[in-house]
């Protein structure tokens, strides 16, 4: 990927932050995205990115979490307060059929 498509990329994903802040179940929050279909695959690329981009800060504030002696909870809410546009599209649009993670081998049998 050239420099030139992660900043489309980037670009595509702050549109859509930017209407979700205004209205997260608008029909037209994918609609009009240059090059999506090329960069993203489809919606549902926009939607794992995006789902991507919230367990990445998660997954840091957890970390940071344990030092500081938050729970999982208080780090959570903290997210979502900070990133508002952000949980309102994946609480509007499931993901979790979209976002699978490799299972853990069972250790026993």
């Amino acid at each position: 990927m050239s420099w030139a498509d992660l900043h489309a990329r980037t670009d595509i994903l702050h549109t859509v932050l930017d209407r979700a802040a205004r209205n997260p179940a608008d029909a037209k929050l994918f609609d009009e995205l240059p090059e999506m279909e090329r960069l993203f695959g489809s919606r549902d690329g926009v939607l794992l990115a995006l789902r991507n981009r919230w367990e990445n800060h998660l997954n840091v504030k957890l970390d940071n979490a344990l030092a500081q002696g938050k729970s999982a909870v208080e780090v959570y809410l903290e997210l979502a307060g900070e990133q508002p546009a952000l949980r309102a599209i994946l609480d509007t649009y499931d993901t979790d059929h979209l976002y699978i993670r490799p299972r853990p081998r069972a250790l026993a049998r």
